[in-house]
């Protein structure tokens, strides 16, 4: 019997969950509605299922490196604002089409606000097109991605186009990243491949604090960020709200990033993972003596090949005994899976000392 007639056929809890198969669930429920933990913490939480995903090919399309990758279709909330939706599967989508974007020659992922859309073609003509969301994923971190609807099995062309990122860029990015881009794949699409693509069960974990692992990923960054060590500078200190993760710096020269003076530099992860935590209103208020130097001052979201993602300010000076509050006003504007979406929604100040 074949996977997926065996899929079809056989009752749930008739399977085991092991990696290739669905693990007790029947292919609708696992693709429309999968399990999902009751009493969600306010965190991230290790979820009721893991997907994997198998890869159609990578390639790069002027400085860019990119990568299609596929999975089940499958639930995911996105974010406008300060509201959160689930977007469900639909009974007609074919599979979750991803793109990761990096630049080629750093390696550092590229979160981008102005637009990645998927065009599928089939023969030459159009088949589905969408704008694919920023995502996270706790197993494949940073990545752009949705559910397409696809005109039964066989060959495809897809299509990845890459706006122009709009993030501000310092140091040796200043001038990069500046042209859109298409990077396109040919693939075929097949449900008995799709059924093989791994599906666990976490069992009583499921809903415990904590991430899954991100996974091995064939050489396509995750948006891991650069770890605090290698930031320089002089860090402020580490603060935890809304369970993201925030290192504050200084650094003193800050001429080749936006001014002659000093820089304040946010790197705001995920825990446990550290995946990078893009396109987020941050604002900064500088206390000295009593005295407000600076008020509630916006960061801005900026790519750095030293620093990587971060969000920063060009400062006059941050002197020693000077406070420093963080305020974030908008959450991050990020698609995000199973374990992510109750997290990182409501922030509350963080101060840091110098």
């Amino acid at each position: 019997m074949r996977r997926r007639d065996a899929i079809k056929t056989l009752g749930i809890g008739a399977l085991t969950a092991t990696a290739g198969c669905l693990g007790g669930f029947e292919r609708q429920s696992a693709w429309r509605d999968p399990p999902l933990v009751e009493d969600r913490p306010d965190a991230v939480y290790l979820p009721a299922i893991t997907e994997g995903m198998k890869m159609y090919g990578k390639t790069t399309a002027g400085p860019y490196g990119v990568a299609l990758t596929y999975s089940y279709p499958h639930r995911f909330w996105t974010v406008a604002g300060s509201e959160l939706q689930k977007t469900v599967v639909e009974s007609d989508d074919s599979l979750h089409l991803m793109a990761s974007l990096w630049d080629n020659e750093t390696g550092t992922v590229l979160p981008i606000d102005s637009g990645l859309t998927i065009e599928v073609r089939r023969d030459g003509d159009l088949v589905a097109e969408d704008v694919a969301y920023p995502m996270l994923s706790q197993q494949m971190g940073m990545h752009y991605g949705s559910n397409y609807r696809l005109d039964g099995e066989g060959d495809y062309e897809a299509r990845v186009h890459i706006g122009s990122p709009s993030i501000h860029k310092t140091g040796a990015f200043a001038d990069r990243f500046a042209s859109a881009e298409t990077a396109t794949f040919e693939f075929s699409f097949d449900t008995d491949t799709l059924y093989d693509v791994e599906l666990k069960r976490l069992g009583d974990e499921a809903g415990t604090r904590g991430a899954v692992p991100a996974m091995e990923m064939m050489g396509v960054p995750t948006g891991k960020a650069n770890a605090v060590e290698s930031l320089g500078g002089t860090h402020l200190g580490r603060q935890t709200s809304s369970d993201a993760v925030f290192d504050a710096f200084v650094v003193e020269d800050g001429s080749r990033l936006d001014g002659d003076g000093s820089y304040l530099c946010v790197s705001a992860r995920t825990p446990y993972n550290e995946f990078i935590l893009p396109m987020m209103s941050v604002r900064a208020t500088v206390e000295r003596d009593g005295t407000t130097v600076i008020d509630g001052k916006r960061l801005r979201g900026t790519l750095d090949p030293e620093l990587g993602y971060h969000y920063g300010i060009a400062v006059d000076a941050i002197e020693f005994g000077d406070t420093v509050s963080l305020d974030v006003d908008v959450p991050p504007q990020v698609a995000r899976h199973d374990g992510y979406e109750t997290a990182f929604m409501s922030f509350e100040t963080m101060q840091f000392e110098r």
